[in-house]
């Protein structure tokens, strides 16, 4: 991401532009673009400031208030699928995707694990041996 310009230059450029020249003269003066001199004329009139905006923060989480419901709802029905949490979600007002969801989920500790024929991890029915043979009937190569 690009940085911000210096205070030096901004205090440069508002006053090159207060002092009677145009925005694009500014501009082509400190080779700067046009919309930076707009920009920087239009939040010192609005705001008397010449510093930049805060940049990046932290983003607030839509799920975090209905993290409870979400926790419990998945201990009470395992299986729930993320389309199911997101109708229930947005008929408590909230519009999610499933992707949201899911991250919010592994955030906190749940995943879901499946193995290759779509069923829920669990000791294997079958010991050993590649699939679908049977360990008696196979022919020794030779």
């Amino acid at each position: 991401m690009a940085k911000t310009y210096s205070m030096d230059l901004r205090e440069r450029v508002s006053g090159y532009v207060t002092s009677g020249h145009s925005c694009h003269a500014a501009a082509a003066h400190f080779s700067t673009s046009v919309s930076f001199v707009v920009n920087l004329m239009k939040r010192l009139r609005e705001t008397g400031s010449l510093t930049a905006r805060a940049r990046g923060g932290l983003r607030h989480a839509k799920l975090a208030p209905h993290g409870a419901f979400l926790l419990a709802r998945v201990q009470e029905t395992p299986d729930v699928t993320m389309p199911e949490l997101v109708v229930e979600l947005k008929a408590r007002g909230v519009t999610v995707d499933p992707s949201s969801v899911s991250h919010f989920l592994l955030r906190n500790g749940l995943s879901y694990k499946k193995n290759r024929a779509g069923k829920r991890n669990q000791a294997s029915a079958r010991a050993g041996g590649a699939r679908g043979m049977d360990s008696q009937t196979a022919a020794p190569h030779g």
